[in-house]
């Protein structure tokens, strides 16, 4: 089944395999080059690629050199990428990545903020390019102009990636500790108020982003990534966690797809819930080879499957899990550095 076509919404793929979203850090500027197109053209092999992070607002860009979308400068760069992974015979959605209080002044342009649901530090450090690694700064908490201006860009983004850069769709972020997994998560998100609490009003913010984009491009357009039990940048696992994503799969009905991010305390039985509430495309990822995809896409476990950390290394993926060819192993030391090396010379 791995290898057999598939409807997506409004369009068709030519096989189940995703491209997962990865951070690669090759847009100095923040606009992506030829390299990013060079880069997403070799790996079309995929049935959807799903692009790395990208900002849909300047207090989003909180890496070195991550892409943003939301001037017509950068979509019209995205514009050269999204061609060529058409011309492969591949489809591909923009992944909207806000930062929130993942970031560092440095790494922002002049004028934008760090920003949270709650005034809550993220431990650890961030790479900066001007000063190497910086501690995390404590966000400022967002009030409701703030949030109401992070849920327009979202759809503003949105607009963009359709329009003039010709992206197929869209992937909100709602995974891996960015602004909308911050607001989900009670480690995170320490509000009192509508966006903060209870089960629904966590998640709040990621159904009105959602919705709002929804809005402007269709809900077959929009996906969105999740990663219950997740704790990458400093998410918390509560008691909550099942009913808060089974209460959130239920309003995201009328996206195109949930991309679940795989966790081993993420059992069959919630992932099913998860899965019957949202009534859409499930997109399962995490750890997969082709027997373990094959084995649960017959099982009806999902309908897609993405690949992340073997694409790296082999542009032809879907070719080397057809043919059951050995994989090349990346090189680690080079998975955020500017340049081709690591990014764009791995034999195809």
């Amino acid at each position: 089944m791995l290898f057999t076509p598939y409807r997506l919404g409004r369009i068709d793929l030519r096989n189940r395999v995703v491209m997962a979203p990865m951070t690669r850090s090759r847009s100095p500027g923040n606009v992506p080059g030829e390299i990013v197109a060079t880069y997403y053209a070799q790996r079309a092999e995929a049935g959807l690629i799903v692009t790395e992070g990208t900002a849909p607002a300047p207090e989003g860009l909180g890496y070195a050199r991550i892409p943003g979308l939301f001037t017509v400068e950068q979509a019209r760069a995205w514009r050269r990428v999204t061609d060529a992974v058409h011309a492969a015979g591949s489809r591909i959605f923009v992944q909207l990545m806000h930062t929130g209080r993942v970031g560092h002044p440095l790494n922002l342009p002049e004028g934008a903020l760090l920003l949270g649901p709650s005034a809550v530090a993220l431990p650890g450090t961030m790479w900066t390019d001007a000063q190497g690694p910086q501690p995390h700064p404590v966000p400022a908490a967002m009030d409701e102009a703030d949030i109401a201006r992070a849920v327009e860009a979202f759809a503003h983004a949105a607009t963009l990636a359709v329009g003039e850069a010709g992206f197929d769709g869209v992937e909100l972020h709602g995974a891996n500790g960015y602004l909308i997994d911050q607001f989900l998560n009670a480690g995170a998100n320490g509000r009192e108020d509508r966006w903060g609490g209870s089960v629904e009003n966590r998640a709040r913010f990621a159904v009105e982003a959602a919705r709002a984009t929804a809005a402007v491009v269709g809900g077959d357009r929009v996906g969105i990534r999740l990663s219950p039990f997740g704790t990458f940048n400093g998410m918390q696992p509560d008691p909550e966690h099942a009913a808060l994503y089974e209460h959130l799969a239920g309003e995201l009905r009328g996206l195109v797809y949930v991309h679940l991010v795989g966790h081993p305390d993420l059992t069959p039985a919630l992932t099913d819930r998860i899965r019957e509430n949202f009534g859409g495309t499930l997109v399962l990822s995490g750890g997969y080879d082709r027997e373990r995809a094959e084995a649960d896409l017959r099982a009806g476990r999902g309908d897609l499957v993405a690949f992340g950390r073997p694409f790296l290394a082999n542009p032809r993926l879907v070719t080397r899990l057809r043919e059951r060819l050995e994989l090349a192993q990346p090189d680690f030391s080079t998975l955020y550095t500017p340049g081709e090396r690591g990014y764009t010379d791995y034999a195809a």
